[in-house]
């Protein structure tokens, strides 16, 4: 099946390189592009494209301002956001939102496939590189057991937790644990579940603000 793809960026050449890599990949098609958030909404709303890869940044209307008009549709497009590392002072707020992954606009292009691939499975991803500055946002939250809904956890699935907000994918964390992909994708629906969360963006937004990952720490089976 073929995943259709609008991809929102201000920068031309962005656009272009995102493209191309995009289009180089089978079973991958760009369906439009769009100059800034206002072409994002109407461009997704005209196409019902099953991914929309949106820069953060954009004039008129930001990346996170479309994502949000977009996902109170009823059948919203998955939404990839773009991030530059170190400029972005909106990762935190698009976080908060429902998209359904992040990706640095510097990473390797088969980290853009590999997010488009997710996003399009239902499967949210965050770039591993953005997890460092996450944990300096929420460095000052409180420690693990300031929220009740821990307790519902069983240690797997605090482990799971930990890996999932540390930017790892399910076959990562099952390799990690050495346990089959399968389990590790019933460990994390089992984590929302009892979270009451929407997805893995929500579940990592939650591992930082309940203090489940600290600064500094690296969780390993």
């Amino acid at each position: 099946m073929t995943i259709t793809l609008v991809i929102a960026d201000d920068q031309a050449m962005i656009r272009a390189g995102l493209r191309l890599v995009a289009e180089s990949e089978p079973g991958i098609e760009v369906v439009a592009e769009a100059a800034d958030g206002f072409d994002a909404v109407a461009a997704a709303r005209r196409l019902r494209p099953d991914v929309l890869l949106m820069d953060i940044a954009m004039p008129g209307l930001d990346g996170i301002g479309a994502a949000r008009r977009l996902l109170g549709d009823p059948r919203p497009p998955r939404i990839v956001m773009l991030t530059t590392f170190n400029t972005d002072e909106n990762l935190h707020a698009s976080l908060r939102s429902r998209v359904h992954g992040f990706l640095l606009k510097t990473s390797p292009p088969e980290h853009l496939v590999r997010a488009v691939r997710a996003a399009a499975a239902g499967e949210a991803l965050i770039d591993p590189a953005v997890a460092p500055r996450l944990i300096t946002a929420f460095a000052d939250l409180p420690e693990p057991g300031a929220y009740d809904e821990l307790a519902a956890l069983t240690e797997r699935e605090l482990q799971v937790l930990r890996m999932l907000a540390h930017g790892l994918s399910n076959s990562q964390i099952a390799g990690e644990l050495r346990i089959g992909e399968a389990t590790v994708k019933t460990h994390v629906a089992r984590i929302l579940h009892k979270l009451g969360l929407h997805d893995r963006v929500h579940a990592v937004v939650f591992a930082y603000e309940a203090g489940v990952v600290r600064p500094g720490h690296r969780s390993r089976p």
